[in-house]
């Protein structure tokens, strides 16, 4: 079936990616963003530092859309925040081109089907056009199209606080005292959180931020107390690479961290698996369910464990899911956090992103399910690749036109400054042991000091936060 039309969903920076290359292609775009403007979800961390700087950051054919709009592109080497991804790249990209003509705001979607099939009815189902239905408003609108590329993103999905994936008992009657994500301490939200006891749950990047961000509104209101949630047992895990991540704003926030831990600014608990939120007198008590039953009486607690797709929209289509991470099952190997604490993540796109529905993909940070590291150049190729392959062009779709460098490096201790690049060596180091990689285990074993990964080559790696 010839494509023509293509329902995208979600107008952040991939949606807006695909919709620039099915124009370069002939192919008419139709963008669905649930919020006022385009980028609606960045906005939610507006205040938030990218890792990586503009070069990794900015589609090829959206670039040359702006191009013909007279748009200046930033500076290569400058690290935007989410406030500049969008006023810079995203908006300028939605509303001075010709995509603005193509986008459709506030516009929530509801479900995606096929024209009269329910997800079990089989005979002439791949002609079918897809039919999308959304909230316009108050109102229920509808579209058909003949494609379906969702890059609708996972922020407004984020994990609960519970221990093994589910909401911690007493979440819900607690949540005005319960954030998610990464709020603005320093920010809108300093009102919140000055002079307060808080609370961070979470290991990522996400929940350092916030800890640092923290920690700034400490050294302004001294009353503020802060206590860091750590559901592992080894704290230095979550300190990343230090000075020797290949991306030295990433790996500046685990040296940060792990000074401000030190010198005893933020307290933390290690093995915390929080089990039930109980009121308390002006605040919440928190209760682990641990050998030690721990428990931590706050003003605030922000939950910073992560996000989930939400894939009730697609119930009714054809959609293959690796069982565990929620992405599609070619991808799955490529990026298990059980299997990679580091390495790469090689670029991939229609092949490994295609599901049983003819014609329905999932791209951008929604196709990783609950994989934690999405790379925003990788949503870039993702896309590419699939309006490519959608056209018809199936060598573009299957040719690889990104080359990734490497990530960084395992998790370990912070050494101090350092110039090393250093990748994993025999695979990530067992989950007790204080150790960046295997061999770095193995060599502490021997009595040694440690492994001293070896060099890695290629150049710094983005690692994209939306």
């Amino acid at each position: 079936m010839a494509i023509t039309t293509i329902a995208i969903i979600g107008a952040g920076p991939v949606g807006l990616a695909a919709a620039a290359h099915a124009l370069e292609r002939g192919l008419s775009p139709i963008v669905l963003e649930r919020g006022p403007s385009a980028g609606h979800a960045i906005q939610q961390w507006a205040h938030v530092p990218m890792f990586s700087p503009w070069a990794f950051n900015i589609d090829r054919a959206a670039e040359r859309l702006l191009v013909t709009a007279g748009w200046t592109r930033p500076n290569a080497d400058r690290y935007p925040t989410g406030g500049d991804l969008v006023s810079d790249y995203v908006a300028p990209l939605a509303e001075q081109t010709i995509l603005r003509d193509h986008i459709r705001l506030n516009a929530e979607l509801i479900s995606v089907s096929r024209v009269g099939f329910d997800k079990v009815k089989s005979a002439g189902r791949a002609t079918a056009p897809f039919l999308v239905r959304y909230r316009d408003g108050k109102a229920i609108a509808k579209l058909t199209a003949d494609a379906v590329i969702d890059t609708s993103g996972t922020w407004f999905s984020p994990n609960p606080a519970g221990a093994g994936g589910i909401p911690a008992t007493g979440e819900s009657e607690a949540s005005a005292r319960i954030s998610y994500g990464m709020p603005n301490a320093l920010g809108e939200a300093r009102w919140r959180y000055a002079g307060k006891r808080i609370a961070v749950l979470g290991g990522g990047h996400s929940a350092i931020g916030t800890l640092i961000a923290l920690s700034q509104l400490q050294a302004a209101t001294l009353s503020t107390e802060i206590t860091w949630l750590y559901r592992g047992p080894i704290l230095a895990k979550a300190f990343g690479g230090g000075a020797a991540d290949q991306l030295a704003a990433r790996g500046d926030l685990g040296l940060q961290v792990a000074e401000l831990v030190r010198q005893g600014r933020i307290h933390a608990l290690t093995g915390f698996q929080l089990d039930r939120i109980e009121p308390a007198e002006a605040g919440l008590r928190l209760v682990s369910d641990d050998a030690r039953n721990q428990t931590v009486t706050v003003d605030e607690l922000v939950v910073a464990t992560g996000f989930r797709p939400d894939l009730s929209p697609l119930r009714e289509l054809r959609v293959a899911l690796d069982p565990a991470l929620e992405c599609p099952p070619s991808l799955a190997p490529l990026i298990d956090p059980n299997i990679h604490s580091c390495g790469t993540v090689r670029p991939h796109g229609a092949v490994e992103l295609a599901h049983p529905e003819p014609g329905f993909y999932i791209a951008g940070m929604k196709s990783y399910g609950r994989a934690p590291t999405f790379l925003l150049a990788t949503g870039h190729e993702q896309v590419r690749s699939i309006v490519a392959e959608l056209a018809g062009d199936h060598a573009a779709a299957r040719r690889v036109e990104l080359v990734l460098p490497e990530t960084g490096v395992c998790s370990s201790t912070p050494r101090g400054p350092s110039q090393a690049k250093t990748s994993c060596c025999g695979g990530p180091a067992p989950v007790s042991v204080d150790a960046c990689c295997a061999d770095d285990a193995k060599a502490k074993a021997a009595g040694e000091t440690g492994c001293g990964c070896s060099p890695v080559q290629g150049e710094n790696r983005e690692a994209a936060e939306v």
